[in-house]
């Protein structure tokens, strides 16, 4: 049971990787409870100005498997009107809007894990989407380092 989860773990993280490299994500470990991450990961995402749009279970396969558990989840976030005007510049950008964390249980601690935002700009050579990818880069580090520090 315990490799099967550890399994779809890995599955799900390396799923939401849009590059193989280690260095294009971004994972930090909380000392918090997964209630107690979660609710400070919606917290720093707000305080930034973007707004929780969905939070998507991905428990369907663990509990398909015997395996009862809610707190594996993804988070996606943006601003409405930024995603807006640059789909409508740039609509090769949907696949990757809005923004997401992945966030889930493992044993006393709660990991989130999430694409590097500045990885896009090696696939949108645009100088304006650099500094957009950069921003939300510098955003998103914050948001994750301020989970990490909560207590």
């Amino acid at each position: 049971m315990k490799r099967t989860m550890r399994f779809l773990i890995t599955a799900l993280l390396l799923g939401l990787a849009s590059a193989t490299s280690a260095d294009q994500l971004l994972m930090i470990r909380s000392g918090l409870s997964f209630p107690e991450a979660m609710m400070a990961l919606q917290n720093a995402i707000t305080t930034r100005g973007y707004k929780v749009t969905h939070v998507q279970n991905v428990d369907i396969g663990l509990t398909k498997i015997g395996y009862k558990t809610d707190q594996y989840k993804v988070v996606f976030y943006g601003k409405a009107e930024e995603i807006a005007q640059l789909t409508a510049k740039h609509p090769d950008l949907i696949p990757y809007l809005p923004l997401n964390v992945a966030i889930f249980a493992e044993r006393d601690n709660t990991i989130l894990v999430t694409d590097r935002p500045s990885v896009l700009a090696d696939f949108f050579p645009d100088p304006e989407l650099k500094n957009v990818f950069m921003h939300w880069e510098k955003d998103l580090t914050e948001i994750v380092n301020e989970v990490q520090e909560a207590r």
